[in-house]
């Protein structure tokens, strides 16, 4: 699904997948799940047990704050 939203559309949504974070930013979504275990990330919302969305404000005020990831 991810492959099929523009950039412009992935930017409409709250909640976005790894796969949309990886198209949005052209950071491999391996790097993202990397990422998502920082202790300083603060983008990820957990639904249910298993479950994470990408919060995409957030996610995108994460990548401006750090000068390498």
């Amino acid at each position: 699904m991810a492959e099929r939203l523009s950039i412009s559309e992935i930017n409409e949504k709250v909640g976005i997948t790894v796969l949309e974070a990886a198209k949005l930013s052209s950071i491999g979504k391996d790097k993202i799940y990397q990422m998502m275990k920082e202790p300083d990330c603060d983008f990820v919302l957990q639904v249910g047990d298993k479950k994470c969305v990408i919060m995409r404000e957030k996610f995108v005020k994460y990548l401006y704050s750090h000068e390498r990831v």
